[in-house]
């Protein structure tokens, strides 16, 4: 029960971004779960390792270095999810954050 309640604010996260964010595309409801989905699987598996690796680099730029992780993760994301488009460099670092931000809030919300 708490894996979906984490996917549909996942998914109210990126509708919220998408709304907000020009350029930040998302289609329908059912791209946004599927997209919070796809999200879910990369920072799972994915990026705890691509964290790991690039943690010289991170920590060099004093954490700025996780941002731009974060950007092609959700470039990723979006490439592999029909429905979900990043128009952009600019769309994709501010929807990062703007998501990021958007999630936290509604995470602490929900718990």
């Amino acid at each position: 029960m708490k894996l979906l309640g984490s996917i549909v604010v996942n998914a109210a996260s990126l509708l919220i971004t998408a709304y907000l964010i020009p350029g930040f595309i998302i289609q329908d409801l059912k791209t946004a779960l599927i997209a919070a989905v796809v999200i879910g699987i990369i920072n799972t598996f994915i990026k705890p390792v691509l964290k790991i690796i690039t943690l010289p680099i991170t920590f060099i730029t004093l954490g700025l270095f996780a941002l731009v992780l974060n950007v092609f993760l959700l470039w990723g994301a979006a490439y592999i999810t029909p429905g979900f488009t990043l128009e952009g460099l600019l769309p994709a670092i501010l929807g990062s954050i703007v998501l990021s931000l958007v999630s936290s809030f509604l995470g602490l919300l929900t718990h």
